[in-house]
């Protein structure tokens, strides 16, 4: 990647509705030079997707919560399918797989405590392989809007 990829990735970021004709003209190039770019950088898996973001207190969604999951055994089998079961789950909006004491981290957005409690009780400590979960409830939330080449 270029200083003009970059500049593209970084506007695109900021802004995902922000017209080709536009970011040509802040970069000084041609419109047709932006909208190759931008395709190059698509065909290259370097930009994944574009997408809406909305407000989860406005989607009936206004407590979030992690919760840390460890998983017996831990074989690549028994991870696999918990996951698949966490990626299917309506709550979880993000999910990480980990090295160390924990095997996952969830993160779910929901409508209240019950419902949080419900997730945990009625659909995590069912499962089987389950072997520890412990939840902590989100008050702030910051994720960077913008992420650069190092």
């Amino acid at each position: 990647m270029d200083e003009l990829d970059s500049a593209l990735v970084r506007m695109l970021q900021e802004d995902g509705r922000r017209t080709n004709r536009d970011m040509a003209q802040v970069l000084g190039i041609a419109p047709s030079t932006c909208l190759e770019r931008i395709r190059s950088l698509r065909e290259r898996g370097v930009l994944t997707g574009f997408h809406a973001e909305a407000d989860l207190a406005a989607v009936g969604r206004g407590l979030q919560a992690v919760i840390a999951v460890r998983v017996r055994p831990p074989t690549r089998a028994v991870i696999e399918d918990f996951q698949a079961f966490l990626e299917r789950m309506p709550e979880v909006i993000s999910l990480f797989v980990l090295t160390g004491h924990d095997d996952f981290l969830v993160h779910v957005a929901v409508r209240d405590t019950d419902h949080l409690h419900a997730v945990v009780l009625d659909k995590l400590t069912k499962r089987p392989e389950l072997a520890d979960v412990r939840t902590s409830v989100v008050y702030g939330h910051m994720r960077k809007k913008v992420v650069g080449p190092m």
